[in-house]
């Protein structure tokens, strides 16, 4: 619908078919920006006491529809369908919601370390699911993965040509040091065509591979799976190891730290034949990139054979062996035996590929799916490798899985609805069960049911056997140096009959601050807790906010060290009573190390928020009200969305806390309105969706504000802020 207005007295609506089929109808607004610069509202100078004025203008929605609902202006995650869109990809044209915001963590041993990598590839029904909501989405039971420390690489896998993963994702892995990659697919007779396009001469190849670079390296991600599952002419075939040589080095030059890993289907004369091994049919590939990916229907004899080739030597941790969790065709292991294919892989050497792991989540009941999981991966967790996280202060935790059924703020529920973002997920503990003296036993798993921030917290669980005092549950192995005066703060809520006390593992800095080195001395620190009218958990508290412990038992702790580096953090229950076998539970809501000189350092103001791509919709104010009677301005609600940009150090937050209010208008006799909440961003940036907003003439302001990665409350003189007036148009 072209640009039509209206007057006070009359309003001209266009009636669509919503989502839900609330008989809500859109209106809009400004036109988005029409020249090719990548350049966004921050880059031009803001007058931070100015106020923006709009005048509100009817007709469909400018925005792409590729990257935004159409329904709701929610702006979408979604990968490439074909070749064309491919080539006619432009920065310009790319959404700036899909860039991944968390930069890729360190770990140890790192990823070039020869220990053997285990890859997940993502295969989730298509993909771009319930995580293509960039901003999180409202469902009940979503499939997420939070076993970060047992793998290296994670791979959003769908069946478009190219897979862009969600930022979510990327930001989940990256947080804990995990590659992300993207997956350049092409199949069938249409994968042929496009091959043969493509492949035809070095200029169409380093076309394409400069294409899957620049989205690499603009959305934040570390890499591809190249799977060509069709065909190719002699031509084709001879040019796509060059392709791959050039796509590999430009990542790297591009992207430091990236791969790119082939996957086992053509041989080197063209023809489609999946091998299930490394061989001279298919090295050509290998040798062209930075790993290999098998098919899935190897033996033990594959193994011995690729052990014997030549171009398998000093690689060999290069090599993925496939292993299908859904257990199709004659494979080894899968399902809840996929512990058989990898005991055959670590015998010999390999690296593996644990295809489609939603199998837990496919395949049961989604109320099961935590216990599915976790049952999952502890089956695999003696034959896989702990990676280290290795930061500097502040190291902190929530246990936060990215999604839940309510979500918490200092022990209360800020929002009472399933949720579902995985950039909300915290670096994630150790989740396992194990056996101890006796019938005793610990386990820890996530849990919905009641947590500190976010979503969940760590639910330690089990029984204290009559022959020991006391359960030691590690729940996190890292690397981070600490400052010589170290505050430690730590919430949980234990059952009756027990009591908790937080044990930390230490080593010497200067030895264990390369890679694999697990086999370094630590001594053992259970600090004594501060005082409540210590300064340090005077300030501490008063940085936190609103707090209202509701049950949680908040300890703070001071170390005071030099030279030191923390490895595990572990918590003891011990039994208060006489000796018997006594069941225990201890939620863990949060655990925070950080540098004490931090707490007395204000956090910097927030500069140059903007407002842009402003979108009005209009709803019927009254459900179930007489479809037959005229509709007029006074029977709808209006609803403002719009993106909101701001600069503020991204190392320093957790999330930004989005608020609205009416500051005068329409009546002005009306006082100005409380700040009622929005929503959160985990980026520097935030699409505002539905907003409902009182009629024309009026003046709100739009306010950001940061929570720091500690979880502190910022000043609200340091929040971000944009007022913003609108009136009607006229015709």
């Amino acid at each position: 619908m072209d640009g039509m207005t209206s007057t006070k007295d009359e309003v001209s609506l266009k009636k669509r078919k919503r989502r839900d089929d609330d008989g809500s109808e859109i209106l809009i607004v400004k036109p988005p920006k029409t020249d090719a610069s990548s350049e966004s509202c921050l880059d031009e100078p803001v007058d931070l006491r100015s106020v923006q004025h709009e005048i509100i203008k009817y007709g469909s929605s400018p925005l792409p529809v590729k990257h935004f609902d159409p329904d709701t202006t929610e702006p979408l995650s979604s990968g490439l369908k074909n070749l064309e869109e491919l080539l006619a990809w432009k920065i310009s044209e790319a959404s700036p919601f899909n860039v991944a915001s968390v930069p890729r963590a360190s770990r140890q041993p790192p990823y070039a370390s020869k220990q053997l990598r285990t890859l997940v590839c993502h295969d989730m029904m298509g993909g771009y699911l319930e995580d293509r909501f960039i901003q999180g989405t409202e469902v009940e039971a979503p499939y997420a993965f939070y076993h970060w420390s047992l793998i290296d690489i994670f791979n959003y896998f769908t069946h478009q040509m190219v897979t862009i993963p969600p930022a979510c994702w990327t930001n989940a892995a990256h947080r804990h040091g995990v590659l992300s990659l993207g997956t350049f697919i092409t199949e069938w007779t249409d994968g042929a065509v496009m091959c043969e396009k493509f492949l035809a001469d070095e200029e169409a190849y380093r076309a394409v591979a400069d294409k899957l670079v620049h989205i690499s390296h603009y959305h934040g991600f570390d890499g591809w799976l190249v799977n060509i599952e069709n065909g190719l002419s002699a031509t084709a075939v001879k040019n796509m190891p060059l392709f791959l040589r050039y796509l590999t080095d430009q990542m790297h030059e591009r992207v430091p730290g990236s791969v790119v890993i082939w996957y086992d289907s053509v041989l080197k004369d063209g023809s489609l034949k999946w091998q299930n091994e490394l061989n001279d049919e298919n090295r050509v590939f290998f040798e062209a990139c930075d790993g290999f990916f098998t098919n899935y229907n190897w033996t033990e004899q594959s193994l011995e054979h690729m052990k014997t080739l030549s171009a398998v030597q000093n690689r060999q941790v290069d090599i993925f062996v496939g292993v299908d969790v859904f257990a199709r065709g004659d494979v080894v292991g899968g399902k809840f035996e996929t512990n058989k294919a990898l005991s055959l892989l670590r015998k010999h050497g390999f690296s593996t590929a644990i295809f489609a792991p939603g199998w837990v989540y496919e395949c049961h009941e989604k109320a099961e799916f935590r216990n599915n999981q976790d049952k999952f991966w502890g089956l695999l967790t003696d034959l896989l490798y702990f990676h280290r996280p290795s930061a500097l202060l502040p190291f902190v935790s929530t246990f936060c899985q990215g999604f839940g059924k309510s979500f918490y703020r200092n022990g209360q529920v800020e929002l009472q609805k399933n949720w579902f973002n995985l950039s909300a997920q915290e670096l994630q503990p150790f989740y396992y069960k194990e056996r101890v003296e006796g019938d005793g036993w610990v386990r820890t798993r996530g849990c919905p049911e009641d947590a500190w921030s976010g979503g969940s917290s760590l639910l330690i669980e089990g029984i204290i056997p009559a022959g020991l005092s006391k359960i030691c549950a590690r729940i996190f192995s890292l690397h981070v140096p600490l400052a010589t005066r170290t505050f430690v703060a730590f919430v949980y809520r234990p059952s009756e009959g027990v009591s908790v006390s937080l044990e930390l593992k230490m080593a010497d800095a200067a030895l264990c601050s390369h890679t694999n080195t697990e086999d370094i001395s630590t001594s053992s620190v259970v600090p004594v807790a501060l005082r409540e009218d210590h300064e340090l958990v005077k300030q501490f508290i008063q940085s936190c906010g609103v707090w209202r412990p509701d049950g949680w038992t908040k300890r703070c702790f001071q170390l005071e060290l030099s030279g030191c580096a923390l490895r595990d953090i572990c918590v003891n229950i011990t039994r208060d009573g006489p000796p018997k076998d006594t069941t225990f539970t201890c939620r863990v809501g949060e655990i925070m190390v950080l540098d004490s000189e931090s707490l007395l350092v204000s956090p910097p103001s927030m500069q140059n928020i903007c407002i842009s791509d402003i979108v009005w919709q209009r709803t019927m104010a009254n459900a179930g009200s007489d479809s037959s009677a005229p509709v007029t301005k006074d029977a709808t609600k209006l609803h403002l969305n719009a993106t909101l940009q701001w600069n503020y150090p991204s190392q320093l937050v957790r999330c930004f806390r989005v608020h609205w209010r009416r500051l005068r208008g329409p009546d002005p006799r009306v006082l100005p309105g409380p700040l009622v909440p929005v929503g959160r961003s985990y980026s520097g940036q935030y699409r505002v969706v539905d907003l409902v907003v009182p009629d024309a003439p009026v003046l709100i302001e739009l306010v950001v504000e940061p929570v720091t990665r500690e979880g502190f409350s910022v000043p609200e003189s340091h929040w971000g802020r944009r007022a913003l007036s609108y009136t009607e148009g006229h015709a």
